[in-house]
């Protein structure tokens, strides 16, 4: 199982970490508004923080990983085009949220980012 992971690009590596990571973020940040509506705000936050450990476990040695071979910078603009492909989806799907050109709009802007980061 360790030679297969360490066979896999370290971008990937990273990529994948990452979303998995934010799948947690995105519950803990805004999964208690259709959960916990109802519950006193602190009750929210305490839930939140157990379920974002789970997201640290994931996002940290993402990070490691992928500054093997990333900047910084790379990093977190990959982070960001990740988080808006996992929100997106969560928003309209699990929170019944409306879809909105404003997203695709986000994600062309993203796009720019990620071509100004990651080019030679």
């Amino acid at each position: 199982m360790n030679s297969f992971i360490q066979s896999i690009p370290v971008p990937l590596q990273s990529a994948l970490l990452l979303v998995m990571s934010n799948v947690f973020m995105t519950f803990a940040w805004y999964g208690h508004l259709k959960n916990m509506a109802s519950k006193p705000w602190f009750f929210a936050a305490i839930v939140s923080w157990g379920i974002a450990l789970f997201e640290y476990l994931l996002q940290v040695p993402a990070n490691r990983i992928g500054a093997q071979q990333m900047t910084v910078g790379q990093l977190k603009v990959m982070q960001e085009v990740i988080s808006l492909s996992v929100f997106v989806p969560f928003a309209v799907f699990y929170l019944g949220q409306p879809f909105k050109l404003d997203y695709i709009w986000a994600a062309l802007c993203l796009v720019g980012a990620a071509y100004f980061m990651f080019r030679a």
